[in-house]
């Protein structure tokens, strides 16, 4: 078994959701996250006293803390058979694909134990 992890941007959960319902996964978790990519911000525009790039530059405040900024997400996980996560993978990136920056990751990480509370059941009888 594997645990597909996803971030995706907050307007495509809905449709995420149902992608991945409709590819045969009911069951997910999601939570609220904050995260930056790699965009990368021009510090040069930085070298002129903070007064001139106040005068020429309107915003240039923005944008010079988008690199620290955190822009909200939402991280979705979901546990599948090994043979069904290409299958899962596929579902969550035709929902979330725009060709754009911030599309989101998706990771693959190895289960070595699921256990059902209620019944005590173990591997994927489990799931």
């Amino acid at each position: 078994m594997k645990e597909v992890m996803a971030i995706v941007r907050l307007n495509m959960v809905n449709q995420t959701k149902r992608a991945l319902l409709a590819a045969g996964f009911p069951s997910i978790t999601c939570r609220k996250v904050l995260g930056r990519g790699k965009k990368k911000v021009n510090f040069t525009v930085a070298q002129a006293t903070p007064l001139e790039i106040a005068r020429k530059t309107p915003g240039i405040a923005e944008t010079l803390s988008e690199v620290h900024r955190l822009v909200p997400k939402r991280f979705i996980t979901l546990i599948v058979k090994d043979d069904e996560v290409q299958k899962a993978v596929d579902a969550i990136m035709w929902a979330n694909k725009t060709g754009n920056p911030g599309d989101g990751k998706i990771f693959i990480l190895p289960i070595n134990g699921v256990y059902r509370v209620r019944t005590g059941e173990t591997g994927e009888d489990a799931v």
